[in-house]
């Protein structure tokens, strides 16, 4: 893990000196700034003892996961106002129990904050055993199709990257 925290700070820094050498520390420049420094860490990765470090795994799948949930808010977001500017009430809200296979307390809370921060559903509440997290869906037509896509896609990936 030590490694992978050292390989961060070094890609922080490459991102850095490319901020510095073109002058400018706006969000693109420090972007591309972080994709050139992950790229010059990949290719020299043959240098770091011991094989590839989970760094660059955990990185990809940070950044496809941020992809997606951009994605989950925008569909989401959309589904919402499409009912709030709707005549009729065409919302089937209910709660399902979502049995969690995060088990570290940065895990269950990142996926609560995630589930609520997405429009339409809200994290009520997590069990004794921490085994379980009670999530509100404003459209929840297909249960099981809710919980699958919370447990597939929002857990699964999240626990691609903190793992």
């Amino acid at each position: 893990m030590n490694r992978d925290v050292g390989l961060f700070a070094i890609n922080l820094l490459l991102m850095l000196a490319w901020c510095a050498a073109f002058g400018s520390f706006s969000l693109w420049t420090m972007g591309t700034g972080f994709a050139a420094g992950f790229g010059a860490l990949y290719l020299t990765r043959d240098l770091w003892a011991g094989g590839t470090p989970a760094y660059f795994r955990k990185t990809v799948r940070f950044l496809a996961f941020t992809l997606f949930y951009a994605k989950a808010l925008v569909q989401s977001s959309l589904q919402i106002a499409r009912q709030v500017l709707s005549p009729r009430l065409v919302a089937h809200p209910g709660v399902i129990a979502v049995p969690l296979a995060a088990e570290r307390d940065v895990e269950i809370a990142a996926l609560a904050n995630l589930i609520t921060l997405t429009p339409g559903t809200l994290a009520l509440d997590v069990s004794e055993d921490r085994s379980t997290l009670y999530v509100h869906a404003m459209f929840l037509d297909d249960p099981e199709a809710a919980l699958a896509d919370i447990k597939g896609n929002f857990e699964a990936r999240l626990l691609g990257f903190l793992r």
